[in-house]
């Protein structure tokens, strides 16, 4: 049997002077940047928009691509690659779907607990990496 890697967006979220950040409600835990899984049919642009909306309830305006993040074991549940927008956003961010809490953060007061390997994501994001 053939084994592909799962295909995930992720978006960071710019809005009120800093990035949105979700509490996860399943494992593994930590704040994430909102993303998830591409549906079938969907292009990427189409998933990072519907997922940021299920789990923050804003409406994101796509900037630019990132970057692509691929190590095998950046999720520990399954091999995943994941395309990380920026985008920017007005409003509130209201936990739902996978998250159990959102919030605002800037580089200087990110939680301790940042799951996948969205902490160097973060810090590629700060530093103008890419």
């Amino acid at each position: 049997m053939q084994r592909n890697p799962f295909l995930t967006v992720d978006a960071i979220i710019e809005t009120g002077g800093g990035i949105v950040l979700i509490n996860r409600k399943n494992p593994p835990p930590g704040w994430a940047i909102p993303g998830g899984f591409v549906d079938y049919g969907e292009t990427l642009e189409d998933a990072v928009i519907r997922e940021a909306k299920e789990e923050t309830g804003l409406d994101i305006r796509l900037i630019r691509q990132f970057h692509t993040y691929s190590e095998p074991k950046r999720d520990p549940r399954h091999h995943t690659v994941s395309t990380i927008f920026i985008a920017e956003a007005s409003g509130t961010p209201v936990a739902a779907d996978d998250a159990k809490e959102a919030g605002i953060f800037t580089k200087d007061n990110l939680p301790d607990e940042i799951a996948f390997d969205h902490r160097q994501i973060l810090e590629d994001y700060f530093s103008g990496k890419y």
